[in-house]
């Protein structure tokens, strides 16, 4: 899986591109490590233009082994650590993923091509979601799972950038080709016009408020045509979200909207007289096979593809990226050499 190459990056200064998720974690563990690293992003300190601020931010690498490839479960059991290392406040209280009796059969589907979970009956549901108590008949609880609310992690990650002597550079768009030394493209889909094959999936998001439900951890609905997880935000809000749709579109759709509510409604009725806050969507970089990339293009790094894992595959590859600069490591399943 791995083998090394003496094509280390050495000492030069390092320009990080993009400062969502990705591009934070890289700068973060670059800084840390000593060297010169500016950051830039091309919208401002609120990042509504990134992708990230429209994420979920689930750390869940045994959920989704149900429909990806292994090295995504493998980066993301990695990333787990590194989240509990750099940030141990992040809240590791699990996930949760139910079911209604008619869709039992992709119920236990779901748990034969997932591990790391213990099956709960109605009363041990009750026991860690009292809110769902009479709600579900079991229930498969990932209790080393963790989630983080995008748009608090990333303010943080970029005061720790500073703090570990990095700059960053808000409402600054360059191109990888106009900066010298080391630079780690990690644009997501504006870097098309070098990663021509990656492509935009969009997802949607639904923001909302009650004071009627409490939840300590994500929720994954399993259904047939719309599973939808919800997501606890603190202070009686929730993110409800699921789709990946193969469109570029912006905005949420009719369609969406009601199959989000709908499906929140049949996890508790009580979602019901909910408040909605917000509609949001993001696209998420993509190439063909949905898989992260690291192309290595001598002193040009690209950490794209990271489809709707970012939050999830963040730390891992920057962790991988700092490697190769470090040492010249290079992980063959995920990284590419020009």
């Amino acid at each position: 899986m791995y083998q090394s190459s003496t094509n280390a990056r050495g000492q030069s200064p390092v320009s990080v591109i993009g400062a969502g998720i990705a591009g934070a974690w890289h700068a973060l563990l670059l800084a840390q490590s000593g060297r010169s690293v500016t950051l830039h992003e091309r919208s401002d300190a609120a990042m509504t233009q990134s992708t990230s601020h429209w994420a979920g931010g689930m750390l869940a690498p045994y959920c989704e082994a149900e429909s990806t490839e292994p090295v995504i479960v493998r980066l993301g059991l990695r990333s787990l650590k590194l989240w509990r290392d750099y940030f141990p406040e992040t809240p590791f209280n699990g996930s949760l993923v139910v079911a209604h009796p008619r869709d039992r059969a992709d119920f236990e589907r779901f748990a034969r091509l997932t591990s790391g979970h213990q099956r709960l009956d109605a009363q041990g549901l009750s026991r860690i979601e009292p809110s769902l108590d009479g709600r579900f008949r079991e229930g498969l609880f990932y209790a080393d799972e963790g989630h983080v609310e995008p748009r608090k992690i990333l303010p943080e990650l970029h005061a720790r950038i500073r703090e570990a002597g990095g700059t960053i550079a808000f409402n600054s768009e360059v191109e990888p080709d106009e900066l010298d030394g080391t630079v780690i493209d990690c644009r997501g889909l504006a870097a098309r016009d070098k990663q021509t094959e990656l492509r935009g999936v969009k997802g949607e998001l639904i923001l909302i408020e009650t004071d009627e439900v409490e939840l300590s951890r994500p929720v994954r609905l399993i259904h047939p045509r719309f599973p939808l997880y919800i997501i606890p935000r603190g202070e009686g809000r929730f993110m409800l979200g699921a789709t990946s749709l193969e469109t570029e579109s912006s905005g949420v759709s009719v369609r969406s909207a009601l199959e989000l509510l709908g499906a929140a409604y049949a996890v508790h009725p009580a979602f019901g007289e909910a408040r909605i806050l917000e509609f949001g969507s993001g696209l998420r970089p993509a190439f063909p096979d949905n898989l992260p990339r690291i192309a290595i293009d001598n002193h040009h790094i690209a950490v794209n593809g990271l489809y709707r894992h970012g939050f999830l595959l963040a730390p891992a590859l920057a962790e991988l990226t700092l490697g190769y600069v470090e040492r010249g490591t290079i992980d063959n399943e995920v990284m590419q050499c020009a």
